[in-house]
């Protein structure tokens, strides 16, 4: 059995104890979902129906691509059914043999006036919509990467430590001067490595914007290096899968606050790395850290952290909500990321991304605090 069946595998058996007979994915404009590509190869637009007896039917928009990327033991162009889920699961409660009466799940994302038709549309069927269903649990399996997953995380690592050193390089030579030369810099320097672009929009904040958690816009013509905090968010996206780091240049001179806020962001950094272990309730680590600032007269005002992977952000995270039962687990993949901001200057965020193994956290990527000094004045002619 290929990568695709074995995570498919554990969903069918789900369904069985669950008595649910098919599951609906989907990843279409308004109603994305990368468990489709998780669990089938293909890249996106596409919907998938898992069947309890053990088989999978892809419906992609691209045949073309389904020809070279996607895995499923049937396959039907979507366009079979102009493009409507609707259409679409007709056809496939019919190839499988479904009984009326069957229990059919559809996305917890689904607007409640869809849910409406389906349920008008199929009356004859138990359609269900709920947020702890299938596709909870596929979500709740993409948080721990397997072998292959893992492969590719530290491909795109040892890519993302790359350009972070020459990042740091040009931004100490004067070549990178300004946001907009951080930002396009590394889009262009991460498809010279076969990326396929970045995971995200890069975040460049000089000394003047970095006092936000994500910079609006994200990056302009700005100075980006100069005396103060700049910060650099990115994140490279290879054979689908996202880094996720950030840096912080801390140019000479530096204020008193500036260095506090530099030596608390590193404390609280270390003070997390110390508290992930395999079976850690990944809410206490970031409430921990959170009282750790909160004794400092700071706040942590995000998430310590969240999972890495098709997305930019998935499951697990690290938030404080009373909601987040997420234990972590050997296997997971994740940034955490403390910083600390202020509105006259500027912010501070260290991020890097690590691998949950069974000694303890590996980290893979190699994002810092890195310190700059002082910038000389142009010479007088």
């Amino acid at each position: 059995m290929n990568t695709y069946g074995e995570r498919r595998g554990a969903l069918y058996d789900w369904m069985v104890r669950e008595n649910s007979a098919l599951a609906l994915f989907e990843d279409a404009e308004g109603r994305r979902d990368p468990a489709v590509s998780w669990l089938s190869g293909q890249p996106g637009d596409a919907v998938l129906f898992l069947y309890a007896g053990k088989k999978a039917l892809l419906m992609p928009w691209d045949i073309h691509i389904c020809e070279l990327y996607g895995e499923s033991d049937l396959v039907i162009p979507y366009t079979e059914f102009e493009r409507s889920p609707f259409k679409a699961l007709r056809a496939a409660l019919e190839a499988f043999k479904i009984p009326p009466g069957s229990r059919v799940e559809i996305p917890p994302t689904t607007a409640y006036p869809r849910f409406l038709r389906y349920v008008e549309d199929f009356s004859d069927f138990d359609i269900v919509c709920r947020s702890f269903g299938v596709h909870h649990e596929a979500a709740a399996a993409r948080a721990v990467k397997d072998p292959m997953e893992i492969g590719i995380y530290r491909t795109v690592s040892a890519i993302t430590n790359d350009i972070i050193e020459q990042v740091e390089e040009r931004v100490r030579a004067g070549s990178i001067a300004t946001e907009q030369d951080a930002a396009l810099f590394i889009e262009a320097a991460c498809r010279d490595r076969d990326c396929e672009g970045t995971g995200f929009e890069t975040i460049a904040a000089g000394p003047r914007r970095s006092f936000a958690i994500h910079a609006v816009p994200a990056y302009t013509k700005g100075a980006f290096g100069t005396a103060g905090l700049s910060i650099l968010d990115f994140g490279l996206k290879y054979r689908g899968y996202t880094s996720d780091v950030t840096l912080t240049f801390a140019r000479a001179p530096l204020s008193r606050t500036q260095e506090r806020m530099i030596t608390l962001t590193e404390k609280a950094y270390r003070l997390a790395l110390s508290l992930i272990r395999d079976g850690a309730a990944a809410r206490d680590i970031g409430a921990a850290v959170d009282r750790f600032l909160c004794g400092a007269k700071k706040r942590l005002v995000h998430g310590l952290g969240h999972g890495i992977g098709l997305e930019a952000h998935e499951f697990p995270l690290f938030s404080t909500g009373a909601d987040n039962e997420w234990t972590l687990r050997a296997g997971m993949v994740f940034a955490v990321e403390p910083g600390v901001y202020d509105s006259v200057q500027g912010g501070c965020r260290l991020e890097n991304d690590i691998l949950l193994t069974e000694s303890g956290p590996e980290v893979l990527t190699y994002g810092r605090i890195i310190r700059l000094p002082a910038q000389q004045p142009p010479a007088v002619p």
